[in-house]
Parts: C-alpha cells; structure tokens; sequence
C-alpha cells in the first residue's frame, strides 16, 4: 500500500502543469471534452476624463555665454591717431588710377571686340561664299555622276537586252529545227505502241473476238461431253448383248440338245431383245442428233448479233 500510495503522488505530481516563471502568471483554461458555460459575470464600468488643450512653447532664449574675462575701457582724443585728409589722398589717388586704367582697359577691349567682330563677320561671308561654291561644285559633280551611273546603266541594260534577244533567237532556231522531225517522230511511235487505233477494230479485236472463242469453246465442250455420253452408252448396250451371248452358251453347254420348239422360242426371244436393244440403241442416237440441231441453233444466234 505504501508504494502504490507513492506511486499515484508520483504520477500526480507529473500531471500537474509546472510552476510559472518569475514575472508570469498561468491562466487557468478549459481543457475538457465537453464546454461548460461560465456563468460568472464581471461588472464594468465606464468612465471618461478630461485634460487642458497643449499651450504654445515659448520661443527659445538668445544663447549669452558667460563672461570669461574683464572689461577694460581706452580713450583716443581726436586727432590722435590720424589725419584723415592726409592718410585719404593717397587711398583715392589709387582707386582713382585704378578705376582709369580698368576704364581705359574695358574701352579697348570693346574696341577690340568690335574689330574681331567685324573680321568674323567678314571671315564667315567668306565662308559662306566658299561653302556655297563648294555646294556648287558638289552639286555638279553629283549630277555628272548620276548621269555617269544612269549611261552606264542603260547601256548594261542594252546589252543585257542584246544578249537575252540573241539568246531567244538562237534557242527559237534550235527548238524549230529539233521540234521540225519530233512530231512527226512522235505520233509515228505512238501509233506503233498503238496509242492511235480505229475504234470498230479495236472493238472488234478486244471485245468480240474473244467472246466469240470463248463461245465456240463453251459449245465445243458441251459436244465432246454429248459425245462421250454416246460413247458409254453404247459401250453398255454392246456388254449387255455380250453377257446375253454368254449366258446362252453356257445354257447350252449345260443342258445339251434342246428341242426345235425350245430352241425356236428362245432364238425369237433372242430376236425381240436384240430388236429391243437396237429400238433404244437408235432412239440414244436420234436424240443426240436432235441436240446437235438445236446446239448449233443456239450458236447461230449467239454469233449473229
């Protein structure tokens, strides 16, 4: 028990939020899962107070330092010190000079001035004259040379000109000495590779002749199967009057002598079979002529249109 008693002051003393910092107070806040309301209402109050409008700053004083030493006091009569007459004379007999010779000065100056001006005036009608010759000659040679440049020109033209009809000429004259034989040259071979063709021929040979083969071909092989037909018929009809052949030797081989009457009855029946065999024999053979006609009809008609 005692343990477990320092164990949870332990786990309390964690839980529980540090000291604050010297000058700081902690605030207490809501840190449940679930807001309550605070139902704690402060009073308030409001209250205003009033204070004087600001005054002009006066002007600031003259700064006087202090005084550091003594005053002392010197009288001079008149007369003492000098003579005022005297000691001016020369102070204007100088300013006098002075202001004379600066006069004096300026005077030539402008003297000067006005002979510089006048020679600038004449310096620049000078040059102005000598520009407007130089403007001249400029003038001049500019024209001489564009004339120069244009003659050069149309005569580069000219021969430029001379030399491109030269040029037609010499390729006219070639292309109707070799264009001359071409033609003819050229619808010769194409009627030989049978570019030109008469149309009825061209027809005839492209159209009907081989619908026509191939027409003749259709009856050709329709005979040759008639005929084969012909052939194993009567390849059948010959086998069976040979097995009938047979048959009676053997019967007669067998039996011996039969009588006359015997004889005479199975020779007629012999004689009817036989007559029989060649009624159907030559029916095959009518009715094989009778298709030919009507193939050869058929024929006709396809060939004539």
């Amino acid at each position: 028990m005692p343990r477990s008693a320092t164990a949870m002051s332990q786990i309390l003393k964690r839980l529980v939020t540090p000291p604050p910092i010297k000058g700081r107070n902690h605030t207490e806040a809501q840190t449940e899962l679930y807001l309550e309301e605070l139902s704690e209402v402060i009073e308030t109050d409001t209250i205003c107070c009033q204070t004087d409008d600001f005054l002009d700053r006066p002007p600031t004083p003259l700064f006087v330092p202090a005084k550091t030493g003594v005053d002392v006091a010197t009288e001079i009569p008149s007369g003492d010190l000098f003579d005022f007459d005297l000691e001016v004379k020369p102070i204007l007999e100088v300013l006098v000079g002075k202001l004379m010779e600066q006069a004096l000065l300026e005077v030539c100056e402008e003297e000067e001035l006005a002979e510089i001006r006048k020679q600038q005036l004449e310096f620049e009608e000078i040059r102005d004259a000598d520009l407007m010759e130089m403007q001249r000659l400029a003038e001049r040679e500019r024209r001489h040379r564009e004339e120069k440049e244009r003659r050069i020109a149309q005569h580069l033209e000219y021969q430029a000109k001379q030399k491109e009809l030269v040029e037609k000429i010499a390729a006219r004259t070639f292309a109707r000495v070799y264009l001359e034989p071409l033609v003819p040259n050229v619808y010769e071979d194409l009627y030989i590779q049978g570019y030109f063709y008469d149309v009825v021929e061209h027809g005839v040979a492209e159209t009907f002749i081989p619908w026509l083969l191939d027409a003749v071909c259709e009856e050709l092989d329709v005979e040759a199967k008639c005929r084969a037909l012909l052939d194993s018929m009567i390849c059948e009809a010959t086998n069976e009057v040979n097995e009938a052949y047979a048959r009676l030797d053997a019967c007669e081989l067998e039996e011996g002598v039969v009588g006359e009457e015997k004889e005479g009855d199975k020779v007629n029946e012999l004689e009817s079979n036989e007559e029989m065999k060649s009624k159907g024999f030559h029916g095959s053979e009518n009715k094989g002529e009778g298709s030919k006609p009507e193939n050869e009809d058929a024929r006709n008609q396809s060939i004539e249109p």
